[in-house]
Formats: C-alpha cells, structure tokens, sequence
C-alpha cells in the first residue's frame, strides 16, 4: 500500500509566515485565478480570489546534483495538511504525471522514472516499490516538470 504525502506542516507554517524559501527569498503573495494553482499542503486547488504564496522548493534535505528545485505554490492562510492514502484533488485533473523513484540518499534510482497516465499513477508506485533501492517517489507535473507530492509505502 502507497500514501500520497504533502509538505510537512512545520516547513509550510515557516512559508506562511514569511520565512525564506530554497533560494533564500521571501515567498511571492498573488491573488490566485481558481485555475491551475495546487497547494503543496492541503492537496487542493487553492479557491479564486484566495491569497497564495509562490516560492522555490526543493523537496530535498540538503543541495546536490539530483535535488531539484522549482516553483510551487501554497495557501497563504494556514491549511490542513493532506493525509491519506486517496488520490488528493490536485492529482484527479491531469491526464498524466512524471513520476520517479529516489534512495534512501536521494538520488534518481534509474529505470523507475516514467511519465504515466494519471489513472495508472498509483498502480505504477507500486511496481516502483518493488524495487528496495527505492525510499520514496515524486510526482512532477509532466508538462512543467513542478513537484507535486511526494508518494510513500504505506
């Protein structure tokens, strides 16, 4: 069994109150447009006219060559952490994901990564986890390359 996990709420409430985001930078406030603006925490879309931050993340403990870093986007308000093992809401509207496998020391395990349909997703992270070089896997928007959520074994 596999487990979508959102942002820890630790680093979240950090963001939310203006601390530094990967780069070091204040995260950016903007006005979402109800369209394509994924809480990383909370798992949903953040709601029209609802105030979101816009920040680099690197979904890694600390730089090297495979951590990669890119934009994300947040509730500016606090927000309730996702959990569970269903599919969030931000992951039922795209037909397809990257998805991809790392170690235990965060490093690419190679042959995992594909980008999959959205319906097969949650069947391929299993098929990923027979592999026990995999620790964990993210999935990245596959047009964008965006982390998303990160997939772990339940």
């Amino acid at each position: 069994m596999t487990k979508i996990t959102a942002l820890p709420t630790d680093l979240v409430r950090t963001l939310q109150g203006g601390g530094p985001d990967a780069y070091g930078q204040k995260p950016e406030r903007a006005v979402s447009d109800g369209g394509g603006n994924p809480c990383r925490h909370c798992l949903h879309h953040i709601p029209e006219g609802a105030e979101m931050l816009i920040l680099a993340h690197r979904p890694f403990p600390a730089a090297q060559p495979y951590a990669e870093t890119g934009p994300i986007f947040l509730c500016a308000d606090p927000c309730d952490r996702h959990e569970g093992t269903e599919v969030p809401e931000v992951l039922e509207n795209a037909p397809d994901y990257l998805i991809k496998g790392y170690s235990a020391d965060h490093r690419v395990v190679y042959g995992t990564g594909s980008v999959i349909p959205q319906t097969k997703m949650m069947a391929r992270a299993e098929a990923i986890f027979a592999d026990e070089q995999v620790a964990y896997i993210h999935v990245r928007s596959s047009r964008n390359n965006c982390y998303q959520a990160r997939i772990d074994r339940g």
